[in-house]
C-alpha cells in the first residue's frame, strides 16, 4: 500500500466507528420510524396501513387535549422563565454584586440536576403533607390539594419547569449582556438618560438575538416536556397534565400502537418547526 493511499485512508479509520454508531443508533431508527409511522407493528413485522396512523391522530380528542395541555403550560412557564433569567442575567451583570460566581453556581445547579430526581423532589414537595402545604398552614391559610385541582397541578409543572431552566437560560442573556461595550451605556447617561430608558433603548435591542435563541429554545423544550408530568402528576387530574410527549408516550409503551406514537412524534415535529420558523419571522429585522 502506497504512503499517499495509507494518508488518504487514515481519517476514515477514525471516522468510521463514528459513523457506524451514528448510522445504527440514529439515522436507522428515524428511517425506521417514518416507515413505522405509516404501519401497524405486530409480530415483529410492520404492516404497511397508509395514512391511517395519521387519521387516527386528528380525530383523537385525547390528541389534541394533549397539544392543548403542552400549550397552556408553555404559555405560562416560558415567558415567566424568560423575564426571571432577564432580571437575574442583569443582577449578575451589574458591577455591584460581589461573590458573582457563587451567585453563577448557585443558578446553574438546578441545570445540573437529573430530570427525574428534581421531578421526585417536587412531587414529595407539593404532596398533601409536603413541604409547601406545611408552609401554608403555618402561615394560617388552609393546605390544598395540589394533585386534584386541574390549574394547580399545571401549576406544579409550570414552577418545577421554571426552577430547572430558568438558570441555563440566565447564562445565555448574561453572555449577550458581557458583549455589550459599556461605552453605549456611559454615553447614554451622559446625554440623561435614565437606568430604565438605556434597559429599554440599548439592553434590550442588542439582546435581540439572544431573546430570540431564549424563547426558541424553551418553546421547543416546553413541547417536548415529558419526564415532569409523567412523575409529578401522572398526567393528571383527569388528563389536565397530560402533553403530547406523555400522551405518544402512554400510546406507544403502555397501548403498544407504536405506528400512532411515530405519526405523533412527526406531528410534534411539524408543530415545533412551525413555532420556530414563527418565532424566527417575528423576530427578523425589518
Amino acid at each position: 500500500m502506497s504512503y499517499k493511499l495509507k494518508m488518504k485512508l487514515a481519517p476514515w479509520c477514525f471516522i468510521t466507528p463514528f459513523l457506524i454508531v451514528f448510522v445504527l443508533f440514529a439515522v436507522y431508527p428515524v428511517l425506521y420510524s417514518i416507515v413505522l409511522s405509516f404501519g401497524t407493528y405486530k409480530g415483529g413485522t410492520v404492516n404497511f396501513s397508509g395514512i391511517k396512523n395519521y387519521m387516527f391522530l386528528l380525530s383523537d380528542k385525547s390528541f389534541f387535549q394533549s397539544i392543548l395541555n403542552t400549550f397552556k403550560i408553555g404559555i405560562i412557564q416560558v415567558p415567566i422563565m424568560i423575564f426571571l433569567a432577564m432580571v437575574l442575567a442583569c443582577f449578575l451583570n451589574s458591577k455591584m454584586v460581589k461573590g458573582k460566581g457563587f451567585f453563577r453556581m448557585a443558578i446553574f445547579i438546578p441545570v445540573l440536576i437529573d430530570a427525574v430526581s428534581y421531578s421526585v423532589i417536587f412531587s414529595l414537595l407539593f404532596n398533601d403533607q409536603g413541604f409547601v402545604n406545611s408552609i401554608i398552614g403555618r402561615l394560617g391559610f388552609t393546605p390544598t390539594s395540589w394533585y386534584i385541582n386541574p390549574w394547580l397541578a399545571t401549576m406544579m409543572i409550570v414552577i418545577a419547569q421554571t426552577w430547572k431552566w430558568t438558570g441555563y437560560n440566565t447564562i445565555i442573556v448574561l453572555s449577550g449582556l458581557q458583549n455589550i461595550p459599556g461605552e453605549l451605556y456611559e454615553a447614554a447617561a451622559i446625554d440623561g438618560a435614565s437606568r430604565i430608558q438605556q434597559f429599554f433603548s440599548i439592553t434590550i435591542p442588542l439582546l435581540k438575538n439572544m431573546i430570540i435563541l431564549v424563547m426558541v429554545t424553551s418553546v421547543n423544550g416546553a413541547v417536548q416536556m415529558f419526564t415532569e408530568p409523567n412523575i409529578i402528576t401522572h398526567g393528571g387530574p383527569t388528563g389536565s397534565t397530560t402533553t403530547v410527549m406523555l400522551y405518544l408516550y402512554n400510546m406507544g409503551f403502555k397501548n403498544f400502537n407504536f405506528g400512532i406514537a411515530c405519526a405523533g412524534s412527526y406531528v410534534v415535529v411539524f408543530i415545533v418547526v412551525i413555532l420556530t420558523m414563527i418565532q424566527m419571522r417575528a423576530g427578523k429585522e425589518k
